[in-house]
């Protein structure tokens, strides 16, 4: 441990989901160590928890070959910034929370500087480089994954590893009820409400939402008293958004983060792939998937990730219990054709629904962020008993 009374950890996060999850993590581990310090790198979530944030993440959330390409630059300074503060500040415990390449890099280079690592959110290689599970293992101290299936993939290769539970699982509840949702946001009457949730990374924003809102202008014209709403993730530019809602003429409301009160409310979700399509299915709401890729990392793609589909909730299903648009089927005609399904055919609606609700025994009891907060704790008091007997 260090010299001074009060632990040092530091957490480093690259996107909106990440920043969540830390923060969340470092609340619980105040509770269990009130004097510990935190630093690293995050967005609004890490500081609001009390993270010193040292280099904001908002410009890092890309995703893709050509992505990472043109933003390497940005990149690269952040890695960069990030390897020397860990070997300089010399932090009791790294905890690298997803972002899974950057903190790759980023974990190798603290753990031989002699920094314990604890890497949050196990890189998917069950879905894709099954063999970099020993390349990854070799730069970390201990793996904590958020899926018990999981556990073998490392446990195979003698990484250490703990299955902490989803960060999501037991959190995704609304706080209002329904009715009292649907009054509080002016959203009572009778027509349907859809949700569009276009993702937290500007590049996303760019390939889907002029995509969704399309698609909401062909619903529009199908059913005249539709509501849409449109959360905005915290990482997200208010003037982005704003520059494709210029000419709108939709019933659409913009609301702050993912607000599960008011997504209850919804009659179908239209979402781009990521974290969002499992909150989304723990609310219980039919949604549509889609996702748009460069040509070049879509490609790639083809060849690198070897299950069938790409939705968690799909994933974690085993099956296909909600529709799935990739690339050049991402289109208004495809997304809206389902939408309209899921509104009109009670029977399809109500089946999603109850394939969905299986999930929640798949995802787990709860409790992930408070798990993974005991395993930092106890990483560090083995640490600290260490340097205690001199070694």
């Amino acid at each position: 441990m260090r010299e001074h009374a009060s632990p040092l950890v530091m957490l480093v996060a690259g996107e909106a989901s990440g920043d969540r999850h830390a923060a969340a993590l470092f609340r619980e581990l105040r509770r269990l160590i009130p004097g510990v310090r935190g630093i690293g790198m995050g967005g609004a979530a890490m500081r609001e928890a009390g993270i010193e944030v040292r280099y904001d993440s908002t410009g890092l959330a890309v995703i893709g070959v050509v992505e990472v390409i043109k933003h390497y630059g940005e990149i690269r300074r952040a890695l960069k910034q990030m390897q020397a503060m860990a070997c300089k500040e010399r932090p009791d415990l790294l905890i690298c929370v997803d972002y899974k390449e950057f903190n790759f890099h980023l974990a190798r280079k603290a753990k031989g500087c002699g920094i314990k690592v604890l890497f949050y959110v196990g890189p998917q290689f069950w879905a894709w480089r099954p063999g970099r599970v020993k390349t990854y293992g070799q730069a970390v101290s201990h793996m904590a994954v958020i899926f018990p299936f999981e556990v073998p993939f490392y446990r195979a290769e003698g990484v250490p590893v703990t299955y902490v539970g989803h960060p999501l699982a037991g959190r995704v509840k609304p706080k209002q009820t329904k009715e009292e949702a649907l009054r509080a946001y002016d959203l009572a009457g009778q027509g349907p409400i859809v949700g569009l949730l276009p993702g937290s990374r500007a590049n996303e924003i760019k390939r889907l939402l002029p995509v969704m809102l399309q698609t909401a202008r062909r619903l529009a014209r199908r059913f005249p008293d539709i509501r849409f709403l449109l959360p905005q993730a915290s990482s997200v530019d208010d003037a982005l958004i704003k520059s494709y809602l210029q000419d709108s003429s939709l019933s659409l409301r913009v609301i702050r983060g993912i607000d599960y009160d008011a997504l209850q409310c919804c009659h179908a979700v239209v979402t781009a792939s990521g974290t969002a399509t499992l909150e989304v299915a723990l609310l219980g709401v039919p949604m549509v998937i889609v996702y748009r890729l460069a040509w070049l990392t879509y490609w790639l793609g083809r060849f690198l990730v070897s299950i069938p589909h790409i939705g968690l909730p799909n994933i974690l299903a085993g099956k296909p219990i909600v529709r799935e648009f990739i690339q050049h089927d991402a289109n208004p005609d495809n997304i809206s054709a389902e939408i309209e399904r899921i509104l009109t055919d009670p029977v399809y609606s109500s089946e999603i629904r109850t394939n969905l609700s299986a999930l929640q025994g798949v995802v787990g009891p709860g409790g992930g962020s408070e798990n993974l907060a005991r395993l930092a704790a106890r990483m560090l008091r083995e640490r600290d008993s260490l340097a205690k007997d001199g070694i």
